[in-house]
């Protein structure tokens, strides 16, 4: 799903680029009132590992591959305003070190990669949660549809985009019906991803879950014949150990690394969803060199390192680190300019 330049004309990814740069804004602002001292350092490990589980590429079809988009993953655990956030930090990492996704076409990456992913699955995921039970198998089953709805969605806008700035003559409804037959595969692995992670969050820290707030329905007594709101007991004060993220973040950390450094060697080779179609139907006709493809990180490997093992996995380890280090940094930064009234609105939540 990583656009290059040469798929969308200048004016288009211009607008594009706009489109991003509000919602990144937007996305700002709203961060501020999602971040506290849990979440603000765990949302840069969330970046990480989005960015370590995207060099996984699975096989969803004959030739073809697919991987995490991340959207939903990142809008569920740490909200939607900082899984916006979350996206585009992976986004730009990937763009200006590794060469994946087009400078031109980094706006039009966030929009449909960040934006539209996000926005979809997490307000599918609300709807689902509010007409399930509060529990966390049901928490875990709306996660699992709403990323599986985010993939096919974000295709289509890409078709949209497509439809009045692609650079070729491809009829627009072979490029929608081949774009959401292939993604539709691909959001069933984004799903299980999705799923799994949650679910195994949840499973450890619920309190660190940011969709999963609230999952306790309020016990209720019978008076008179009426059920009423039992009166909220006290909870004693959590030992330090329970309350600190230190652990979770190590566990976080140490996944990513492995996934990035170790497993994404045995990823599946076969050209993407948007690769494979753009190959098939002509819509990479005019692509353009990338501007970063002189990176030494350059299509995940590190320069002047012949041993592919090695140089792929060191550099997943490089896109890990830089990107928990450039997440975490943007993230605490958000959190500091947090006003007194949001942060007293975001304990009321």
């Amino acid at each position: 799903m990583h656009v290059p330049d040469g798929f969308i004309n200048a004016p288009v990814s211009a607008v594009a680029g706009v489109v991003a740069a509000g919602a990144v804004a937007v996305s700002l602002r709203g961060a501020r009132r999602e971040l506290d001292e849990k979440t603000a350092p765990l949302a840069g490990l969330v970046a990480a590992f989005i960015f370590a589980v995207q060099m996984l590429n699975f096989p969803v079809a004959a030739g073809t591959s697919g991987h995490l988009l991340g959207g939903a993953l990142a809008a569920i655990l740490v909200g939607p305003y900082t899984g916006v956030l979350c996206i585009a930090v992976v986004l730009l990492m990937q763009g200006i070190l590794f060469a994946d996704g087009g400078l031109t076409a980094l706006g039009v990456n966030i929009t449909v990669m960040g934006v539209v992913t996000t926005v979809v699955a997490y307000a599918l995921f609300r709807v689902l949660t509010k007409v399930l039970p509060p529990t966390r198998r049901s928490t875990t089953v709306a996660s699992f549809v709403a990323a599986l709805v985010s993939v096919p969605a974000a295709a289509v806008v890409f078709t949209l985009i497509y439809a009045v700035g692609g650079t070729t003559d491809v009829p627009v409804g072979k490029v929608l019906t081949a774009m959401v037959g292939v993604h539709v595969l691909i959001g069933i692995g984004e799903a299980v991803i999705t799923a799994l992670t949650v679910g195994a969050v949840i499973a450890v820290r619920p309190d660190l879950v940011h969709g999963a707030r609230g999952l306790t329905a309020p016990l209720k007594l019978r008076v008179d014949g009426e059920l009423v709101d039992a009166p909220a007991a006290t909870p004693a004060p959590a030992p330090a150990a329970a309350r600190s993220t230190r652990k979770v973040w190590a566990a976080g950390l140490a996944a990513a690394v492995v996934l990035a450094g170790f497993v994404s060697f045995y990823a599946s080779a076969s050209p993407d969803g948007l690769e494979k179609v753009a190959a098939d139907k002509g819509i990479d006709e005019k692509v353009q060199e990338h501007g970063a493809a002189d990176s030494p990180l350059a299509d995940y490997g590190v320069k002047d390192i012949s041993n592919a093992r090695i140089s792929g996995g060191l550099a997943g380890v490089i896109g890990v680190g830089v990107t928990v280090a450039v997440g975490s940094g943007v993230f605490w930064a958000v959190r500091k300019r947090r006003t007194p009234d949001e942060h007293r609105t975001a304990e009321a939540v």
